[in-house]
């Protein structure tokens, strides 16, 4: 089981790139499958890249730094 302590590590080293652009982003929930379920807040809430900094930003680092998270998705 990945351990919410790990996978805040890692979102606090991608969190200043958010908040840089008036974004940041919220650990929700760590699925059993291994999906990492965040919320995008502030300006990345509503952002029409949103899906691509979710994908491309977050997800990328989190499987960069945690190789067993399989998806990390927006709720």
């Amino acid at each position: 089981m990945i351990s919410k302590d790990e996978v805040q590590r890692v979102i606090d080293i991608v969190r200043p790139a958010l908040q840089a652009d008036g974004g940041d982003v919220e650990l929700i929930n760590i699925r059993e499958d291994n999906v990492i379920e965040v919320r995008l807040q502030g300006a990345c809430g509503n952002c029409p890249m949103a899906t691509l900094t979710l994908k491309a930003g977050i997800e990328r680092v989190l499987k960069e730094e945690i190789p067993e998270v399989k998806e990390v998705i927006s709720v």
